[in-house]
């Protein structure tokens, strides 16, 4: 696939969340992995892209503030004002418990309702047995679904084993080619989503709307159920 770029196009904008606790911390790692997989991968189709990096540890202080009164700091302000500029996400949560991680979850909960709807989403985790491998499915993804957003087909979980493992030719299941994979599909999300591919069908940044919808859109049909039910006997 060729994309077509208008002369002055602009560079797609990729946003990266790594909620990893320590420094250095694997998770930081899987999503660096992923980034430079959709960096490669747009390139290939002549796109350039803007990454911005944002660590939720450095955040923590003022998503658990902005938790009770809403209103987020400064700091956390300017990453959900990149957030709701981004083209593509990747977001990567190290597994606690077979799940996400509390701070990641909390992350997503002060986001505005409607920010990541149509944007194309990479889901990662990192977890120290493939024993959770599984946390993506059953933890992120039905998370992602109810935020409306766009998410690629394949996910990455790395264990301990995975890094630093020695990768043999055509090894489809290593973690540098599911990365791979993982930045190929995203990739195309992307273009699709930024209207730079002909026949573009999902919503774009270009759009008035970006292809959000407020609380008031989402339930402005809503019936009560005592109207619903005033003509039963």
């Amino acid at each position: 696939m060729t994309a077509t770029h208008a002369p002055d196009a602009r560079p797609l904008r990729l946003v990266v969340i790594s909620a990893g606790t320590s420094v250095p911390s694997s998770t930081r790692m899987l999503a660096d992995r992923l980034t430079s997989a959709t960096r490669e991968a747009l390139k290939r189709h002549g796109q350039d892209v803007d990454v911005t990096v944002l660590e939720v540890r450095g955040l923590a202080h003022e998503v658990v503030d902005a938790t009770f009164t809403r209103f987020p700091g400064d700091k956390l302000r300017a990453a959900l004002e990149e957030i709701a500029r981004a083209d593509g996400v990747i977001a990567v949560t190290p597994t606690y418990n077979q799940s996400f991680s509390g701070l990641f979850k909390s992350f997503f909960d002060v986001i505005d309702p409607g920010t990541l709807t149509g944007v194309p989403v990479a889901l990662g985790a990192t977890g120290g047995t493939v024993r959770h491998s599984l946390s993506i499915d059953f933890a992120l993804r039905p998370m992602f679904a109810y935020l409306k957003a766009d998410v690629v087909p394949t996910s990455v979980f790395a264990a301990s084993e995975d890094f630093g493992a020695v990768a043999t030719g055509g090894d489809g299941d290593s973690l540098a080619s599911r990365a791979d994979r993982v930045g190929t599909e995203l990739a195309d999300f992307m273009l699709r989503f930024a209207g730079v591919t002909g026949g573009a069908v999902a919503p774009t940044r270009a759009d008035e709307g970006r292809g959000r919808r407020s609380d008031d859109d989402e339930f402005g049909d809503f019936v009560p159920m005592g109207d619903l039910l005033g003509g039963a006997s």
